[in-house]
């Protein structure tokens, strides 16, 4: 009985986490709609997730008492309690980190001038290369993302220098990665009131440079 009841609702449950963190996950991509309406949309999964933590605490309940009755195995579901956390964590980590990063998108938008549109290119091309989806780039996908924008790397050791220099502005903390965040902070830095990638790049060397 109590694993029938564990099993029903974790087969409600787990489906509807997967579900939201797909959503999430979408929206974080960029691709439709302005900032203001993805931040608007993810806090209304904000909210959703927030209402749905009632069926979170019913599960545990269950859970406690399948524990209780010494209760180890369930044949009804693939989900168990420690992965339903797990993914309930994951997803409530995620809405943070999106809204963070779509608030830090609109405060660079507004300061640096930049339009919707040059905003939408730049996520199109940074989403082209960031080929599994999981919101960064590594260092030879942004190399080609720069190029796919006009960026001209030498493929000599100096281009080799200048790459690694570029890599320590948008990546300070040696991740290994490139999140959008940074991407975009270094695409509008100067591309405002440069005229050449090759300005872009000088700039960023000598930038680069005094660190």
């Amino acid at each position: 009985m109590l694993r029938r009841q564990f099993a029903e609702k974790a087969n409600q449950v787990g489906p509807w986490i997967e579900r939201q963190m797909d959503a999430v996950t979408a929206i974080g991509m960029g691709l439709q709609g302005s900032l203001e309406d993805q931040l608007h949309r993810l806090k209304e999964y904000e909210q959703g997730v927030f209402a749905y933590k009632p069926h979170i605490e019913e599960l545990e309940k269950i859970h406690q008492a399948v524990q209780e009755g010494m209760i180890f195995e369930n044949r009804y579901t693939q989900y168990t309690m420690e992965t339903l956390r797990v993914g309930w964590e994951q997803l409530l980590t995620s809405i943070n980190r999106n809204i963070n990063e779509v608030e830090n998108q609109i405060l660079t938008r507004d300061s640096k001038g930049i339009t919707q549109e040059q905003l939408n290119e730049f996520r199109a091309s940074f989403n082209h290369f960031d080929k599994n989806r999981t919101g960064r780039l590594a260092p030879e996908e942004f190399k080609s993302c720069l190029v796919s924008l006009g960026y001209s790397i030498g493929k000599d050791r100096q281009g080799e220098i200048d790459f690694q220099r570029i890599l320590a502005v948008v990546d300070p903390n040696s991740t290994g990665y490139v999140h959008f965040d940074a991407f975009l902070d270094f695409m509008t830095r100067e591309s405002t009131d440069t005229d050449t990638a090759e300005q872009v790049i000088d700039s960023f060397r000598i930038l680069a440079a005094d660190k």
